[in-house]
């Protein structure tokens, strides 16, 4: 059936203004005032609320493999909240370890996405070692769709490469015209630090920080930059946390090197007193790297409003408190990791739009278009036009709530961002023109959801 959506305030990274949108065939077809719509079309009148493109986490882990547990969330569970959320794309990292190999991780990652997910959904494929048989099946995984890698220097043993591996990638991902992500520490000083910590007995979440200071996330960052510029590949810093790490970033991109960079929404609204009370309440807070001091999230709300940081997604990992309780006598095994799928579309909202200074547009450059470019999904998603696939999401923003653990989609037992208000939430989310929510509720097809195979990037 047709679907029009009347009468909405439609907001692009680069417009606004009110129309009509008439969607058939998975596709938006005509944008006007007053349609006129054949009889079977089913009607939304959106008077009142915005209209935004589908927005685009390029950042979430589904199916993790990690710290000797699992995150909790399934296809099913992670894509439906998501949606709820505002969040009709999402980008997987795809993380086997060193010990696995690459190509059947990636198929096996594959597997639990397939059917599963009621939104649409790409992979980033980890590069976690560079072996003899590497080149052949990262060539392989990029003729399936593929454009993006990913990269940990950190880690160390587990999913982290080492210089002559990260220069390997690079030199690959330049010949195949892939971007390569990057968490950006420092896998020695980490595993230096963590064990001096535990030797003085410093052992609970309070001293996760300390063990990954933001001195170690700016020199990661730095020696990515070198490497691309060394290689002439390009690069793209995931969840990007401080003001040291920014600085190096920015300066990379200044001179020229071709370098994206994302942050999360947790490091923009939470500080490391979360992860100091100690106990569960602390390692709850536990990700990496670690959140940081306050002082921290004006630089990134300065860099994001001026469009230095390029997109926001989440880092999405979820663990119930009895996973982050397997750290109880060490920091270092806590599992690290934030849910945070469902509700980054509206703390950004709020705590950018609403009461901040952040732009519309800007919001929804961060959100959606921006990753929909690098990502190799423009114009297909991040966009409101003729032809690009209808991923809508009718958005009230007189709409005021809380975020609670006990009433989010998310499988896992704890919200990082437990009594939170927001201003705004989506009404009606659509997935390629299917309604799959309504007023918070999912409605639809748990099965929607699509590996989407990705072109090079739009720029």
């Amino acid at each position: 059936m047709p679907l029009l959506i009347k009468n909405g305030e439609i907001i692009t990274a680069d417009a606004r203004y009110t129309a009509d949108i008439y969607i058939e065939n998975q596709t938006i077809t005509r944008i006007g005032v007053a349609l006129e719509v054949p009889a079977d079309t089913e009607i939304v009148d959106a008077t009142g609320k915005y209209v935004f493109p589908g927005f685009i986490d390029p950042h979430v882990h589904i199916f993790l493999p990690f710290m000797a547990t699992h995150a909790k969330d399934t296809h099913q569970t992670g894509s439906i909240a998501a949606l709820i959320g505002g969040t009709t794309t999402y980008l997987e990292m795809c993380c086997p370890s060193r010990h696995d190999d690459t190509l059947e991780g990636y198929n096996l990652w594959k597997s639990k996405a397939e059917g599963n997910s009621a939104c649409d959904y790409s992979f980033h494929m980890s590069v976690t070692k560079f072996d003899d048989t590497t080149e052949s099946q990262l060539r392989e995984i990029v003729a399936d769709g593929i454009n993006s890698f990913k990269v940990f220097l950190s880690y160390k043993n587990f999913f982290g490469v080492d210089d002559g591996e990260l220069y390997q990638t690079l030199t690959l991902a330049k010949e195949l015209g892939v971007i390569v992500t990057a968490h950006c520490e420092n896998a020695e000083l980490v595993g230096q630090l963590q064990q001096s910590l535990l030797a003085q007995g410093k052992t609970s979440s309070a001293y996760h920080e300390a063990s990954r200071p933001v001195q170690v996330e700016a020199e990661g960052t730095n020696r990515f930059a070198t490497f691309l510029e060394m290689t002439g590949a390009t690069g793209y810093v995931v969840h990007l946390s401080c003001a040291a790490a920014l600085e190096r970033a920015v300066q990379a991109k200044t001179r020229g090197i071709p370098l994206f960079i994302e942050s999360v929404i947790p490091h923009f609204l939470l500080d490391k007193t979360y992860a100091e009370q100690g106990g569960v309440a602390g390692a709850q807070y536990v990700m990496s790297p670690p959140l940081r001091d306050k002082i921290n999230q004006k630089p990134l709300w300065d860099a994001l409003e001026q469009g230095f940081i390029d997109t926001i997604g989440t880092d999405h990992c979820p663990f119930d408190l009895e996973q982050k309780a397997l750290g109880a006598d060490a920091f270092t095994a806590i599992p690290n990791g934030l849910p945070a799928i469902e509700d980054r579309v509206n703390l950004l909202y709020t705590y950018g739009v609403s009461r901040g200074k952040l732009d519309l547009h800007r919001f929804v450059e961060a959100a959606s278009t921006k990753a929909a470019k690098i990502f190799g999904l423009f114009p297909q998603k991040g966009c409101i036009a003729v032809g690009s696939d209808a991923d809508l999401v009718i958005y009230d923003p007189s709409y005021r709530g809380t975020i609670s653990a006990k009433t989010h989609s998310m499988n896992v037992d704890n919200s990082v961002f437990e009594g939170w208000e927001i201003d705004g939430r989506p009404s009606l989310v659509t997935v390629r023109g299917k309604i799959q929510v309504r007023d918070g509720k999912f409605v639809g097809d748990g099965s929607r959801g699509k590996l989407l195979r990705r072109k090079p990037m739009y720029f």
